[in-house]
This record gives structure tokens, sequence and C-alpha cells, in this order.
């Protein structure tokens, strides 16, 4: 059962106006950085560190490392359910003048077509790559959380009746000089939301590069996707 004083606490967090404005920048699903979120704020960067860290232990944020990253991202949909029923309720015309929210933070490189298709490592990254790995977590043929994944039955078909080579992905996976996880999520650079890393991201990406529906750029990550793989990937994803 939940205590008075517990209740109290998580509800005072919502009450300062940085600590507001942080979470509300986490509304949109993606992960940003201490600093970013700091940006969004208003507030110093080390000030920002200390409400995320408040945040982290009342359990409204969870904080992941990346390499030498660190972002923050919503717990969960309960608590983005929590802020959009506050927000709900914090509309009315008497509500005080709230000072208008900052610039949008844009994330990742500003070159457009390394935002929208790259590699990253041996496996896709990017707006599509996003937009894939949203389609097959919609359409239930692909389970991701915040510290793995997993391919179900369904997905299984699917993705062989497509062309990926399962096996090669599930032997790179077992392999115990290579210690390759099959699936996990891998937080996108420039999306801030997960893209499919691992053995079976890289079997997505080279099956893509075999059936001609991308070809890599000269002297970069950039993935120009093809006509015809344009359309197939609308078709099998029913991405835009």
């Amino acid at each position: 059962m939940v205590s008075i004083s517990s209740f109290a606490q998580t509800a005072s967090l919502m009450g300062d106006l940085a600590r507001a404005g942080m979470v509300l920048a986490l509304m949109d699903g993606r992960a940003l950085t201490a600093s970013e979120l700091a940006r969004v704020a208003g507030i110093a960067p080390q000030t920002a560190s200390g409400h995320l860290s408040r945040l982290v232990d009342a359990g409204l944020v969870v904080r992941e490392v990346q390499g030498r990253h660190r972002y923050h991202r919503l717990a969960s949909p309960a608590v983005a359910h929590m802020i959009e029923s506050i927000m709900s309720l914090s509309g009315g015309e008497d509500t005080p003048h709230v000072p208008p929210r900052s610039p949008a933070l844009v994330t990742g490189p500003r070159d457009k077509a390394l935002r929208y298709a790259r590699t990253c490592y041996d496996h896709l990254a990017g707006q599509l790559a996003v937009q894939i790995t949203d389609s097959l977590i919609e359409s239930g043929r692909i389970e991701l959380s915040s510290d793995g994944g997993a391919l179900t039955d369904e997905g299984d078909s699917f993705l062989r009746a497509l062309g990926v080579d399962l096996e090669a992905a599930r032997r790179r996976s077992s392999n115990k000089g290579t210690r390759r996880v099959f699936c996990r999520p891998c937080l996108d650079w420039s999306e801030r939301r997960p893209h499919i890393g691992g053995a079976l991201g890289a079997a997505l990406c080279q099956c893509y590069f075999d059936k001609g529906w991308m070809r890599r750029a000269a002297g970069g990550r950039v993935v120009t996707i093809t006509p015809n793989g344009r359309q197939a990937i609308q078709e099998f994803f029913s991405t835009k």
C-alpha cells in the first residue's frame, strides 16, 4: 500500500518548474541527456543533474548509459499517463500563465540524410530504423524492453519469409568467442528511441542490402534507399 509520505513526495516532485519542464520534454518518448534537459528547463547542467537524480530515485525517470553518454527517459507508460492526467487538470481558464516552451531540441546529426538512414556498426539506425522497429513491435513480431529483446513465433515466421538469415544470427549470438546478444534495443543517436541491435539487427540490415533495398553511400555511414526498397519497406513494415 502506498504511504501518504511517499505519495506526497512523488507529488511534490512535479511542483518544481524545472523538474516539470524536464518531464514534459520527455513526454515525446525520446531519451535526453542532462545537458539537453537543462537547456529545456533553463537551468545549469549541474542543477539539472540534481533534479534528475531525485526523479530517478522516485522511479519517475530511468537513466540509461550508452557508451560515454547518459540518457534519461520516463520510467514507464504509467508515469506518462500520470503526467497527462495532471496536464488535463491544469488547462482551465484560471490557470496561471505558463511561459512558452523552449524551442524543440534537435538531437543527433543535422544532416537530413544521416538522420533518416545510416549504419550503426553493422545494423540500421536513424528515423527509418526506428519506424521499422515500431512496426515490428506494434505487429507483435518482436518484444523489446529496456535491457533486452525477443523475437516472437510470428516474428520468426515473418522474418524468415522476408529472407532474413535467422540461423546465422543465432549462431553469432551463441558463439562463445563473440558473445553477441541475439536481440537488444539500441538507443538511436538522433531519434533517441530504440532501434534493433544485436545479431538480429545485423541480420536485418544485411537482408536489406542483399535485396537491393538499400545502398551504402560512398565514404560515410549514410544509407540510401532505392525506389524498390522504399516500396518494399512501406509494404512490409507500413512505414511512411
